[in-house]
């Protein structure tokens, strides 16, 4: 089951799937911030488990896709394939014609096989090396 959560709805089971993956599995430690507030959270549950999360927002004149991540159990099943395409939807519901996003350098090819297209040169963000990537939407 997918789920738009607006920004004033509980985010709870969204930012629990964050923890786990991006914290306790990845170590990212700067995980919640300011824009979580202001941005659209997308749930993915499994009957009443929550399987996957991502959130939407815009900054300056783009839209952005991040936070996109998937319990282990639930990996390579299409699951995170799923996640950002629900968001390209979103980002069009809202008026938007192109979706941006920092994408981690080891799954650069995922987003490339969906369609994005790496910017620049990699950054690290935290420990972690990241490259930016966009798609025209329509």
């Amino acid at each position: 089951m997918v789920t738009w959560i607006d920004p004033q709805q509980d985010k709870t089971k969204c930012f629990q799937i964050r923890e786990q993956v991006f914290v306790k599995e990845q170590g990212f430690e700067n995980e919640f911030d300011e824009i979580d507030e202001t941005a659209y959270h997308l749930l993915i549950q499994a009957g009443e488990n929550p399987i996957a999360t991502a959130r939407i927002f815009q900054q300056d004149d783009k839209w952005m896709i991040g936070r996109v991540c998937v319990i282990p159990p639930y990996r390579k099943h299409g699951v995170g394939r799923i996640a950002v395409e629900e968001c390209e939807k979103q980002i069009q519901v809202l008026g938007g014609h192109s979706s941006h996003l920092s994408a981690q350098l080891r799954i650069q090819g995922f987003y490339e096989s969906m369609g994005y297209h790496a910017e620049g040169e990699p950054y690290l963000d935290e420990f972690c090396p990241h490259i930016a990537m966009s798609k025209q939407l329509d």
